[in-house]
């Protein structure tokens, strides 16, 4: 993840909105995803977006640009979000993020990182297939025409819970 040497002039005030901006951009993300709301869930990250989320998948269903361990491009990494959590297996997901600390590194960017829990569910024949998780989003974020973006995100795991059967549902998803 790259890091801003731009100095930061904002104001105490002009500060915390900046870090109010990006919670909401944090929480519309994840309320995109979980309702699969993805005609919108592009909007908010910038169109470079670079996402290293897929460690915890086998290795062999990991998403790869250019030979590295992430999806590179806000179309890519929707159309990869959606293939994983809403194609032929339809996967059911609460994503929660929670004690942001975020730090704004100039006027137009910053970095947090952010607890995170998630919960997926799917239904294997007539067994519920599960998985709980808990970890730490890293994320950086650039303002681009006014508004928050996250332009990177690092996912890492602290723990994952899961049924036997849960990596199934991927196929050739990814």
């Amino acid at each position: 993840m790259s890091r801003s040497t731009n100095q930061l002039t904002l104001t105490p005030a002009e500060q915390l909105l900046a870090i109010e901006e990006i919670k909401k951009v944090f929480a519309g993300r994840l309320r995109c995803m979980d309702t699969k709301d993805w005609d919108h869930y592009g909007d908010f990250h910038t169109e470079d977006i670079v996402s290293d989320t897929w460690r915890g998948l086998p290795d062999d269903k990991q998403p790869v640009t250019d030979g590295k361990n992430v999806v590179v491009g806000r179309q890519r990494l929707t159309a990869t979000i959606r293939a994983l959590l809403d194609g032929p297996v339809r996967i059911t997901s609460v994503h929660h993020g929670h004690t942001p600390e975020i730090a704004l590194t100039s006027d137009t960017t910053a970095r947090g990182v952010w607890a995170m829990e998630d919960r997926l569910w799917w239904t294997n024949g007539n067994r519920e297939e599960t998985l709980h998780g808990y970890g730490h989003y890293h994320e950086e974020y650039r303002k681009v025409d006014g508004r928050w973006l996250i332009s990177a995100r690092r996912l890492t795991r602290l723990r994952v819970e899961s049924t036997p059967g849960f990596d199934s549902f991927l196929g050739d998803r990814l």
